[in-house]
């Protein structure tokens, strides 16, 4: 289970205190997620999610939290953050950062169908829009910066052909100006297990807790190259074609971001790829049972490189404007 500090319910009644969210009614551990602690949080008056940030500082945290409340306020189905009677969103509870949010209701897919994809695609284009009004940045922590500091230690680890893939895949890609295209405030991990539904129907996004200053097409390539992978690591058609023609009824891609396409799903691929890596050679201690398989990803990054023609630039929406 991901939990890596544990909280009782004595120490968790004592910091319920800073609340007016009634009586402790319950605590579990939450299994899912790999970066912090969390909890299920039961009290007399409903459920929340309770975590404790393992990694990120208190100077960062308020970048995450006040997107949360910021998005929404704005309409997007995330996680709200609860302010304590101190009117902060940030507390501590046995010397961690810590926060407690609104539990939203549903659960993950393992098996998403079109239908699903499209629902996807149009709450991304959508929260993409709700962000443009949040001023803050945060510039990308596992963006091209960490992909050439992070490749050397990973690489001596490697077979012959994964040196050379990862070696010329980072080199391609030190050769393009992201900065250029439409950006704002992206998701920068919302993977399946990250999105919830309710009787098929979307009901929440949650762990925002990559998110970051970059450009929407990455976030959107990243997505993609998720809820659309077949399992050979090519493109699954129906779910490319729907998640991307919902995603431009909302937010039509510009030209470049059409040109740019094939180009930020290796991007997205190699960003996975190199992480789980790093996380395989370089375990952190704690009680961890998530560790993901890096070779996913290799396989998504070699159908990208060794075929970019079967990754659309685009699609067309339902009226046939791109």
């Amino acid at each position: 289970m991901s939990v890596f500090t544990t909280v009782s319910r004595d120490e968790l009644t004592a910091w319920l205190k800073n609340y007016s969210l009634g009586n402790l009614v319950d605590l579990q551990g939450i299994s899912a997620g790999i970066e912090n602690t969390n909890y299920f949080v039961t009290t007399s008056h409903a459920r929340y999610v309770l975590t404790l940030f393992e990694n990120l500082t208190r100077a960062e945290l308020p970048f995450f939290l006040n997107l949360l409340d910021h998005l929404a306020s704005h309409g997007i189905p995330c996680p709200r953050p609860i302010a304590s009677l101190g009117n902060s969103f940030l507390g501590e509870l046995n010397g961690k950062p810590a926060c407690i949010v609104s539990c939203l209701e549903g659960g993950s897919l393992d098996q998403p169908n079109p239908t699903h994809c499209a629902q996807v695609g149009e709450m991304l284009a959508d929260m993409h829009l709700a962000g443009r009004s949040y001023k803050v940045e945060m510039p990308n922590p596992r963006g091209l910066a960490w992909w050439k500091a992070t490749a050397p230690l990973v690489l001596p680890k490697l077979p012959p052909e994964e040196t050379e893939l990862l070696s010329q895949e980072i080199s391609y890609q030190s050769g393009f100006r992201f900065e250029d295209l439409p950006r704002g405030v992206i998701h920068a991990d919302l993977f399946r297990d990250n999105v919830l539904f309710k009787d098929d129907t979307l009901s929440g996004a949650i762990d925002f807790y990559y998110a970051c200053s970059g450009a929407w097409l990455y976030d959107l390539a990243i997505t993609v190259n998720d809820w659309c992978v077949a399992e050979d690591g090519s493109l699954d058609p129906a779910r490319t074609s729907a998640m991307l023609q919902a995603y431009q009824g909302t937010r039509p891609l510009s030209e470049m971001e059409q040109q740019a396409w094939p180009a930020m799903l290796r991007a997205g691929a190699l960003r996975f790829w190199l992480s789980r890596l790093y996380d395989f050679h370089f375990p952190r201690p704690g009680e961890l049972t998530h560790a993901k398989d890096p070779a996913h990803f290799r396989r998504i990054l070699q159908r990208h490189v060794a075929a970019p023609s079967e990754s659309p630039f685009f699609v067309r929406n339902k009226h046939g404007n791109s």
